[in-house]
């Protein structure tokens, strides 16, 4: 097996386990693009991504670009990759650039295409109720997510698991994925093929798409917050007030399952019950605007309230 000049192409901590996994295999990473600090937290502190931290512990020369165009172009056609591996970095890749590696790109892509191309596919299909996703690595495009596929790992979707949750997994798992597609391309022994069926498509979403929707069924609900979750973050609104909700669970308990409402909050026993299209859900834990996280139930007995609508 030939081994191959690398250049890696990713932003946030998703794409931080196959940066590490192809710097500890026998290719060499001669370069790695990410996009610029961005400011984080309530301070707004300018805080360099995810994979610009992980290069540096492993010491590997990094460009900062917010779009791959002239400047960052001809910086990476100077390092003379071979292969162009890109995971999650938040721009597009055009030419001249897609064509400068001898072998192209690669991109890593968190679903089983063609379904869910775009900027969000755990997410999306979080909430539209998939039983399952998975992780492919295709040929990189100017088309959207369009290129042949070289090889997909599925995966089923726990009921329970947030989009966090889920994608911490597929990073890894999809990271391994990529390391044995590349080591086919050194070997000349990958084949792609193209995708087959009718796509679906993974915008990304904004603080209005987290908004929870109390008159949908309850199973709904439960998707919206798990897609959501913790990116952009689901919230609701109480007295015009946004109340963002950090954990939502279903009832088991047929004695606390009685209908509320859609909306409708109320205290069961302990725990903190609110009303859906359908049965209602459980609360565990929130943040009132203006105040740090806690448990829905200390937050319900500080409000010293019995009912309540939120919406």
């Amino acid at each position: 097996m030939q081994n191959l000049r690398l250049v890696f192409a990713g932003t946030p901590a998703a794409a931080v386990p196959a940066l590490e996994r192809l710097a500890a295999s026998d290719h060499e990473l001669v370069g790695v693009v990410t996009r610029p600090p961005a400011p984080l937290g309530r301070k707004r502190v300018l805080t360099p991504s995810p994979v610009a931290q992980a290069a540096e512990r492993l010491g590997l020369p990094v460009i900062e670009a917010a779009r791959l165009d002239a400047a960052p172009t001809a910086a990476i056609e100077a390092l003379r990759p071979d292969l162009g591996v890109i995971v999650a970095y938040g721009g597009f890749v055009r030419e001249p650039l897609l064509s400068a590696p001898a072998h192209g790109w690669v991109n890593l892509h968190f679903s089983l295409l063609p379904a869910w191309r775009g900027a969000a596919p755990v997410q999306h299909a979080l909430i539209a109720g998939d039983a399952r996703t998975g992780a492919s690595v295709f040929r990189l495009v100017p088309e959207l997510d369009a290129g042949d596929v070289f090889a997909m790992r599925p995966r089923a979707i726990d009921g329970s698991e947030t989009s966090g949750e889920l994608l911490d997994d597929l990073a890894v798992s999809g990271a391994e994925l990529l390391t044995e597609v590349v080591d086919a391309i050194a070997a000349g022994t990958a084949i792609a093929t193209a995708q087959s069926g009718e796509p679906s498509f993974a915008p990304k979403l904004t603080i209005d798409d987290a908004r929870l929707d109390w008159r949908r069924p309850a199973a709904e609900v439960l998707a919206r917050y798990r897609g959501v979750t913790p990116e952009p973050g689901a919230w609701t609104t109480l007295d015009e007030q946004r109340l963002k909700v950090l954990e939502l669970a279903t009832i088991t308990d047929a004695a606390d399952a009685a209908t509320l409402p859609p909306g409708m909050i109320a205290m069961r026993g302990r725990r903190v019950l609110i009303g859906t299209g359908s049965a209602p859900l459980e609360l565990r834990r929130v943040q009132p605007s203006g105040r740090t996280a806690m448990a829905a139930a200390d937050w319900w007995r500080g409000a010293a309230r019995e009912e309540a609508v939120a919406r």
